[in-house]
């Protein structure tokens, strides 16, 4: 298993358009290979937001970022003014996982 995240700092007072922006958007990902779940994941830190993507593996995730279909779901980007920073990118390859395995996500 490998999990790529964003995490997002939001101006105050954007939350909401930052959520509708990822609510409203087509993300493509079910499209990909190797693509197993997606969440936004809001703190408890006001403005504080991080992107979660599992993947079967680091390959599966590379392969996404190089598709047409990644192209097309950051096309649009954030609208200028939400972000206060730059979003930072975090990846993990999973070490030792328990529970249920997670089935890839169908389209």
């Amino acid at each position: 298993m490998f999990i790529a995240m964003n995490q997002f700092k939001v101006n105050p007072g954007r939350e909401a358009d930052f959520e509708a922006g990822w609510r409203t958007r087509e993300s493509y990902l079910s499209e990909v290979p190797g693509f197993v779940h997606f969440a936004l994941l809001k703190g408890d830190e006001p403005g504080d937001y991080i992107s979660h993507t599992i993947w079967e593996s680091r390959q599966a995730f590379v392969n996404w970022t190089q598709s047409d279909a990644f192209r097309r779901a950051h096309a649009g980007g954030m609208p200028e003014g939400i972000l206060a920073t730059h979003p930072r990118a975090r990846f993990y390859e999973a070490v030792i996982e328990q529970g249920a395995p997670l089935a890839p996500a169908r389209g």
